[in-house]
């Protein structure tokens, strides 16, 4: 993945680099034979390399970062106040052959990176730094009108009938209906399908810096009023 050429914090090279590290684990098993997926008590599928991304990433931080506190989704923990760990976002469609997956890293609110590498594309953003996607800043739209806008929505019931407003709705979910808003593709991005921390933490951080809005897992431009599609 291509760099920024600007100067990099030590907290978003490291981000960077765990994300690394985490693509060719997950790379290396994506649609391979023989791979292991069981049902967690909350009824999410859960992979081996999910597992062990994980792993990989909480012991180089153990190893380079010993007094910052981790939270991830298969390990736990408690403090979101340092790393924020989604080892696999899109797990159904990893295990399905799907290449819209990503691994999530947040260092708190400060610090995302969100790397897809099936589909070849990362996004990062630093606070009061600015948002990019493979090197390139990235910013949300200027659209301020729903009947020229982009819907895009991942629910467990149809959107309201006022979504149907817009110029185009379409059902992409996960972390790519965000990554989409902030890159100016979309306008807005609804998922009511139960967020957790380190699935909207790096969302949060990248969505801003590229100047929308992420509250209660809607991003949006900025320009819209989305308090009917929520």
């Amino acid at each position: 993945m291509r760099q920024s050429t600007l100067a990099l914090s030590p907290d978003l090279e490291l981000a960077l680099s765990l994300a690394d590290d985490a693509d060719a684990i997950a790379l290396g098993s994506f649609r391979a034979h023989g791979l292991r997926v069981e049902t967690k008590p909350d009824l999410t599928p859960v992979s081996e390399a999910d597992r062990a991304v994980e792993t990989t990433l909480r012991a180089r931080l153990a190893r380079e970062r010993p007094d910052e506190a981790v939270l991830g989704e298969e390990e736990g923990g408690g403090d979101a106040g340092g790393w924020i760990l989604d080892p696999i976002d899109g797990t159904r469609n990893y295990t399905r052959g799907i290449p819209v997956w990503a691994t999530l890293v947040a260092y708190a609110d400060r610090v995302a990176v969100i790397s897809a590498p099936a589909l070849g594309r990362r996004w990062w953003a630093e606070r009061g730094a600015g948002a990019f996607a493979d090197g390139d800043p990235i910013a949300v739209s200027a659209v301020d009108r729903l009947e020229e806008s982009t819907v895009l929505y991942a629910l467990n019931r149809p959107p309201p009938a006022r979504a149907y407003d817009a110029w185009h709705v379409r059902g992409f979910g996960d972390f790519w209906a965000h990554m989409l808003v902030a890159e100016g593709a979309a306008e807005v991005a609804v998922d009511a399908t139960g967020l957790k921390i380190w699935d909207w933490a790096p969302l949060k951080v990248i969505v801003e810096e590229a100047g929308g809005r992420y509250e209660g897992a809607v991003s949006w431009n900025g320009r819209l009023d989305v308090s009917e599609l929520s």
